[in-house]
């Protein structure tokens, strides 16, 4: 036979297959569409003569957001390959299946070469239609690449490649916030957002018809029949990524430090409401940290000491009690009818104020003061707690928050201790985000707002839903006790149990906890150790709660172990959010009048400029960096001293500089500079004349 010849034999078969293909979905089509004109449900039996069934088809999921619009989770497109090994011709087939299965075998590696092409072989020589390849899904980079294999390439007609589009979920920064993400499984259960948020994020599911081929799997018929699925909408966190690494980072090198079994920190923004960070750790088998269970959300246990905060309220609202009063607090020692309470220090407090019980977490003080007051009326410091919103739920969003549990008088287990060490925080049980929202209240001058971790239900740029922090209460004690209360919570870190994390920069106010875990109903020596407070202390914006659980060593206080990552918390929050620094001093802002602005610089440049627009200026002699100081119709040129000697290594101060001299001014000294705005610099992170450290950052704000 000649080549021409060969080529229109060749030619003629592939067009005889392509029409006997051709013939077959026709007269799958016509079927379906006469069995579909069948009354009542006769019509689902005839398509079952056929392997037909009417399946769902799955909708995409919606995409889920940080606060900047950072991807948290979404649906990529990933495919399973099946196979069709009738349709390639014999030429086509037969030159090409030795290496088709060498790469088979080598990308997916669950089959030798051989057990691939007797697979294969067979399957075509019985006939199978749908072959299903590999044991994994492939991405689309990876489906290009096997597209261009030997007998794929020839495309599904003439080659017998089928792609099949399946949804999976990425998570883009992997466990970063992964609980608090969270996941819905096959059987519709889940937790975090994606469980929460379920019903927004689904979508609608669509319908459509299937053929039943060989190793039970389902190839989709296109009749004109096929409902389509509706997408998921999207949801807008107001998680900020940066502060949620920040955070997650934090707790995760103390939990390591002290091998403790969990650990969890929440950031919220104090006027708001809103979780800014939110990280759950726990430790697994194999002594690695990952986020399996929200403790934020559900991990109800008893706070200890950081409920004091509740029962000193109480006592200001309910007497006339000042901080400067005393108690005794004895030895260290004090029982309450039947049971003994201790304090940590050795020999105890003795006479003690009020303000110093609090600061250094006098349990014996502070149980004794609410006996006292509160004994013969335990109703009156409950109404106390419930009028703190201390006994109910937040209501926050995620599915899974547990109720606070708080005995009542008329409980069987109610007893005569139960006050005294209800008072300092046993004997009932928080989660810490409920206790981190009570905290939260004082710091928003007593207005206490439902933490919010979702902003937006949204469909592309249409929100559909909008959520705010709803008020719990509007005033949680009186403006006098808040003042108070606000002194304390100071002076714990100024001068007290958490005077570890005292800093220069900005001040932190908040209150440490350690408390006694109960192992097989008795208090045993392992500790839940915690820190909850707000910064900056004077005009807060952040507060957050740190939980270490029963950490390993010879540190096991709050102070010692949950505090410091507070601190580290907060210093990384600080040293990046311009919206906190300090804002230039009055000397230094310009004054208006007839001169241009003209604050701070180099005092060549500055000098100059007066000069070429005749403004009288007095020169500073042998001053190298200078502040403008206007004397009615002249300037008057001060030596900026903290800026002047490349040599001191303390942060210069820069504020009133144009950018470029405060480049010029830090780099020289070996800080890295970051900025925000355009203008003169307004605003500094790192405090002039503060020492520099290895690898300071400052951030600059400019206006």
């Amino acid at each position: 036979m000649s080549k021409m010849g060969a080529k229109n034999s060749i030619l003629l078969r592939v067009r005889i297959a392509f029409l006997f293909v051709f013939l077959a979905a026709l007269v799958i089509t016509f079927r379906v569409i006469e069995i579909q004109f069948i009354e009542g449900d006769t019509w689902k039996e005839k398509a079952k003569e056929i392997n037909l069934q009417e399946r769902t088809v799955k909708a995409v999921r919606g995409n889920i957001y940080a606060e900047d619009g950072s991807l948290l989770a979404t649906s990529l497109p990933f495919y399973k390959i099946a196979f069709d090994p009738t349709v390639a011709a014999d030429e086509v087939y037969a030159a090409g299946i030795d290496s088709l299965c060498h790469l088979l075998a080598a990308f997916y590696k669950d089959k030798s070469y051989w057990e691939y092409k007797k697979r294969l072989n067979t399957a075509r020589k019985q006939n199978v239609r749908y072959l299903v390849l590999g044991n994994k899904k492939i991405d689309h980079l990876e489906k290009k690449m096997i597209a261009r294999w030997p007998v794929f390439r020839k495309g599904r007609m003439s080659g017998g490649i089928i792609f099949e589009q399946v949804d999976l979920r990425y998570k883009p920064f992997g466990y970063l916030g992964a609980r608090t993400v969270g996941f819905v499984n096959e059987n519709g259960k889940g937790a975090g957002l994606e469980y929460s948020f379920n019903a927004q994020l689904a979508g609608k599911d669509g319908k459509g018809l299937f053929q039943k081929m060989a190793g039970n799997n389902w190839k989709p018929i296109f009749s004109g029949t096929e409902v389509k699925p509706e997408e998921g909408l999207d949801i807008e966190t107001t998680i900020n990524i940066n502060l949620q690494d920040v955070t997650q980072a934090a707790l995760f090198k103390a939990l390591d430090a002290h091998q403790a079994d969990y650990g969890c920190a929440v950031v919220m923004e104090v006027k708001t409401g809103e979780i800014k960070a939110i990280s759950n750790l726990s430790k697994l088998d194999n002594n690695v940290y990952a986020e399996v269970f929200n403790y934020a959300v559900g991990g109800l246990t008893e706070p200890g000491s950081t409920f004091k905060l509740a029962s000193i309220i109480a006592l200001l609202e309910n007497t006339s009690l000042s901080l400067n009063d005393s108690i005794d607090a004895g030895e260290g020692r004090y029982s309450f009818y039947d049971r003994t309470m201790t304090d940590h220090k050795p020999g105890g407090y003795g006479m003690i104020s009020v303000k110093d019980a609090f600061s250094k977490s006098s349990n014996i003080a502070i149980s004794r003061l609410v006996n006292q007051y509160f004994g013969i009326k335990p109703q009156t410091y409950l109404d106390y707690l419930h009028a703190m919103h201390l006994d109910q739920p937040v209501g926050f969003q995620l599915i899974g928050e547990k109720n606070p549990v708080v005995k009542k008088v008329t409980d069987k287990s109610w007893s005569g201790t139960t006050l005294p060490w209800m008072s300092i925080g046993y004997e009932l049980a928080l989660t810490p985000l409920q206790t981190l929202t009570f905290y939260n209240a004082v710091a928003n001058n007593g207005k206490m707002v439902r933490p919010v971790l979702v902003k937006k239900v949204k469909r592309a740029d249409k929100d559909i839903n909008v959520y705010q922090g709803a008020v719990l209460n509007e005033k949680i004690c009186s403006d006098e006790t808040l003042a108070k209360v606000k002194v304390l919570l100071e002076s714990v870190v100024e001068e007290g149990t958490a005077s570890n994390i005292r800093n220069t920069h900005y001040k932190i106010a908040g209150k440490t906890g350690t408390a006694k875990k109960i192992v097989d109903r008795k208090y045993t020596n392992t500790y839940y150790t915690s820190f909850a407070g707000y910064f900056p202390a004077k005009n807060p914006k952040y507060s957050c709660i740190v939980i270490i659980d029963n950490p390993k060593g010879y540190n096991q206080y709050g102070s010692d172990v949950a505090a410091p990552v507070f601190r580290t918390i907060a210093d990384k929050i600080y040293a990046t959010d311009v919206d906190m620094y300090k804002s230039v001093p009055a000397q230094h802002q310009p004054q208006a009048g007839v001169f241009p602005v003209i604050q701070a610089g180099y005092h060549y440049d500055l000098t100059r400029i007066c000069n070429v627009l005749g403004i009288d200026n007095h020169s500073a002699e042998g001053e190298d960096w200078v502040r403008a100081e206007p004397e009615q119709n002249t300037i008057r040129w001060a030596s900026n001293r903290v800026t002047a000697s490349s040599t001191q290594k303390v942060i210069p101060d820069v504020q009133g500089m144009t950018l470029r001299d405060a480049l010029y001014v830090l780099e020289n000294r070996g800080v890295k500079v970051s900025y925000q705005g355009m203008g003169r610099i307004v605003r500094q992170s790192l405090l002039p004349g503060s020492k520099i450290e290895g690898g300071s950052r400052i951030y600059l704000k400019l206006e």
